[in-house]
């Protein structure tokens, strides 16, 4: 997995802009390059998962997040083999395509995260917090971008009986020390973006309590990143259990995110968080006018 790649350093400032929050959050739009993602409409396999990160591009999308193996509750691991063919093709399409556009590769692995960087990727957005040390050389050997992402445990098991004595404290230091660990090897803090991990390894409870944190989360230099979008804490809060229609909860999280200036929202519904946050602008520009 060795590898002398190393992304040029005028592409690591524009990616560490692409990953602050602006005049609104940033959008990153899924690319789930899987068969049984927990959102069926976020699946889409090779040109077709191409053309639907293209799309998300055009309708205002900074990012595009390109995965290819679930990490929903009770997901069962794919091999490396068959992660990096479902992955790489969708990377070297979208990259030959929009030679600008900002791709993130959603991979717990780090031969697949080396791959996908040297394919085009920009940043690693990975679910276990960089818990195996390949990944953060990976990332320190790279200078991509990254997302540090919090989970309790596994995807099989991570909501069996998730526990903690204080959430918040907890993910926060957790997420800190890795930042810490990547801080003292040279990694730019500018190129590290945390995730709290709603729904990875947390109750109901423990969401709220970590969205009600918002950037209090962040201890130092950084950015922070919610993916809450058509999950199950839209569902609890809503009554609605099937993620399908769990737009207008998710699009409500997102005003939040709005209003706590969260710098990135995963989302799988690109259009609708880019009308919401113009309306938004639009708005407190109007208000500040009025004033």
């Amino acid at each position: 997995m060795a590898s002398d790649f190393r992304l040029a350093s005028d592409r690591r400032t524009a990616i560490a802009k692409a990953m602050r929050f602006e005049t609104a959050p940033r959008i990153m739009g899924i690319v789930n390059a899987t068969p049984d993602s927990f959102y069926e409409g976020s699946r889409s396999m090779d040109e077709e998962a191409v053309r639907r990160g293209l799309s998300m591009w055009d309708d205002g999308a900074t990012w595009v997040d390109v995965g290819g193996e679930s990490t929903r509750p009770g997901a069962e691991p794919v091999g490396i083999e068959l992660e990096l063919a479902r992955v790489l093709p969708v990377i070297r399409g979208l990259r030959a395509a929009r030679p600008s556009g900002f791709i993130s590769i959603d991979t717990r692995h780090a031969a697949v995260a080396q791959a996908a960087v040297e394919a085009g990727a920009d940043m690693v957005n990975d679910v276990s917090g960089l818990r195996n040390p390949k990944m953060r050389d990976v990332v320190v050997n790279t200078g991509c971008g990254v997302c540090i992402m919090h989970m309790q445990g596994e995807p099989g098991t991570m909501q069996t009986n998730p526990s903690y004595n204080d959430v918040v404290e907890e993910v926060r230091s957790s997420l800190e020390e890795m930042k810490q660990t990547l801080s003292k090897r040279g990694h730019p803090l500018p190129l590290i973006l945390i995730d709290p991990g709603i729904g990875f390894g947390k109750t109901q409870a423990h969401n709220i309590a970590l969205l009600n944190e918002g950037r209090g989360l962040v201890k130092t230099e950084g950015a922070l990143l919610w993916g809450v979008s058509r999950k199950s804490i839209v569902g609890h809060l809503t009554g609605q259990s099937d993620p399908a229609k769990r737009l207008p909860g998710t699009l409500g999280l997102a005003a939040v995110a709005h209003q706590m200036n969260i710098d990135i929202v995963r989302v799988h519904d690109v259009v609708e968080h880019r009308d919401l946050f113009e309306a938004m602008s639009l708005g407190s520009a109007q208000s500040k006018h009025i004033e």
